[in-house]
């Protein structure tokens, strides 16, 4: 992707068997204290001390078998079958399951399964590592029962890359969405190696991948292996969604059609971000700004003379991504009615020419004779500019009224302008806008934003100061909507500040409780616990190159 620089590889996270260092943060004290306390006395057990550390590959853990004692005596297990009295030692035995998470019309409650006989020292680590993060990590819980989300049972397939399609996926499992991520064994999501976004280091974090895959579980499959795809037909079994922004064709080709899928489940809502369109006749790989391009976008922005300016910031790809989210909700709102599922597509372009409607729409009635790009020194309406102070530039948003002309030249001082009778009307005001501009912005310079503010409030004008991403990290109210986020991040063991929740609900609001997985990390406890393999089954799929 253009402007991105990439990781060599990705990073290799600490061993499973750490419990996340939140665990003692003040805000797990306000959580379950039966989960706390159970943790405690869990952690004293001889997990942990004696479990030797499982050896990371690649960027997951090889599950360990305890072995059998040398006196010849039974091998115990970390998990002992229902009525063993290994049971009392046994901390997933007095954790309560606190998911409560409500069944979907499309599949019966299931609870909190333990894995299979022998699933291995850093599974039971992970395991419990990851109740204890359900009990207590960045969620806000009242006294009773743990909260339930807008989105809970519906269970996501997200075979999605880069951002639009990561980005929509995000968004459902925000608002508690079970959100699994089906990755490629070699390198998973590109994403996962950027190290710079234009030119500009991200840190010593991976902001981009971790923040937008954010609330997610990690699986890696080899969809070219027969074997990964009977594994994900067996996930869509058991799921409301499937979501890919994948050529079509690289989904043909892996058996995954929508015709294939919605035969295994005909509840199944079968969504795709593409570039162009379902029915666009145009092959060809698609990017924000590559679409932007086609779009007018770029045309319609900057000043007459200068070359198109690119709006930046993937805001095509996260808007695209929010419009796929909507056509998902949609669909599974229909679903409810008609018990079926159905194809949504939502594409880049599209979503950008959605984007661009306002301005579009004086082209698509007919009116051709509009400029492309429009300078602020010739704009219309001089009452809703942009216009420079001593320091950061305001925009001004008023209509062109007699009324708020006046309280104009209020504002400003009383100034001169105010009492020219080239201005005296609304049609003056139009027919002499440079001048008038001109004159406005003698006056704005004369003052710095905070007083220009100022005086535009007493006068009840409506304007606002231009701010820098600088300025908007620290605006009050953008933390208190929680806009932005405070999360831990375990890659480098540290609190670090993300984009937070765009919607705010009041009854089932959403939370940001982990985020991008590691690579792969819950493969085999998905295997496990979801689809019922066995321990010999998941060394048979690693053997034909299934999973890693």
């Amino acid at each position: 992707m253009a402007g991105l620089r990439r990781h060599g590889r990705p990073r290799a996270r600490r061993s499973a068997l750490r419990l996340p260092r939140e665990a003692y943060r003040d805000q797990s004290r306000r959580a379950d204290r039966g989960a706390g306390a159970a943790l405690r006395r869990a952690t004293r057990q001889p997990l942990a001390a004696a479990v030797p550390a499982a050896p990371v590959v690649g960027r997951h853990h090889r599950a360990l078998r305890l072995p059998g004692r040398r006196s010849g005596r039974t091998r115990k297990s970390i998990h002992p079958r229902p009525g063993s009295p290994e049971l009392r030692h046994d901390p997933f035995a007095r954790l309560p399951d606190l998911a409560q998470r409500q069944p979907s019309p499309a599949r019966p409650a299931r609870s909190l399964r333990r894995p299979a006989h022998r699933a291995g020292a850093a599974g039971a680590a992970r395991l419990l590592a990851r109740d204890f993060a359900r009990a207590g990590r960045g969620r806000r819980r009242g006294r009773g029962a743990a909260r339930v989300n807008a989105l809970d049972g519906i269970r996501v397939i997200d075979l999605t890359v880069w951002f639009q399609g990561p980005v929509c996926a995000q968004y459902l499992a925000d608002f508690g969405a079970d959100v699994i991520k089906i990755e490629r064994p070699q390198g998973g999501d590109q994403a996962r190696g950027v190290r710079s976004i234009k030119a500009v280091e991200i840190g010593d974090w991976n902001q981009y991948f971790l923040v937008i895959n954010r609330n997610k579980k990690s699986m890696a499959l080899d969809l070219k292996k027969p074997a990964a795809q009977e594994i994900l037909y067996r996930l869509v079994e058991k799921s409301e969604v499937f979501l890919s922004n994948l050529e079509p064709a690289m989904l043909a080709g892996w058996n995954l059609s929508y015709e294939k899928l919605a035969a295994i489940n005909p509840r199944l809502v079968y969504a795709t971000n593409t570039g162009y369109g379902r029915f666009s006749q145009v092959a060809r790989p698609s990017f924000d700004m590559t679409v932007q391009a086609l779009t007018g976008i770029m045309a319609r922005l900057g000043e007459p003379g200068q070359p198109p300016i690119y709006l930046g910031m993937g805001s095509g790809d996260a808007y695209g991504g929010m419009m796929s989210a909507l056509g998902i909700l949609l669909a599974l709102y229909e679903c409810q009615r008609s018990g079926r599922g159905q194809q949504v597509d939502a594409s880049l372009y599209g979503a950008q020419l959605f984007l661009a409607a306002p301005q579009l729409q004086a082209y698509l009635a007919g009116d051709e004779s509009r400029a492309l790009q429009h300078s602020r020194r010739s704009v219309e309406n001089p009452l809703w500019n942009l216009y420079p102070t001593r320091g950061r530039w305001v925009y001004l948003c008023e209509p062109n009224e007699d009324a708020r002309f006046t309280a104009l030249g209020r504002a400003l001082g009383n100034a001169a302008f105010a009492a020219d009778p080239h201005f005296a009307d609304a049609d003056g005001r139009r027919r002499h806008n440079e001048a008038l501009i001109a004159a406005i912005e003698a006056e704005t310079l004369r003052h710095d934003d905070g007083e220009l503010m100022a005086a535009f409030r007493a006068e009840g004008l409506v304007a606002s100061p231009i701010h820098n991403f600088a300025d908007v990290v620290r605006d009050e109210q953008a933390w208190r909507n929680q806009y932005f986020l405070k999360t831990y991040c375990e890659e480098v063991q540290r609190e670090v500040s993300i984009r937070g929740l765009p919607v705010t609900l009041s009854k089932t609001p959403g939370e940001v409780h982990t985020l991008g997985p590691q690579l792969g990390q819950d493969t085999e406890l998905l295997l496990m616990d979801l689809l019922g393999y066995d321990w010999e089954r998941i060394e048979a799929l690693k053997a034909e190159g299934a999973i890693p």
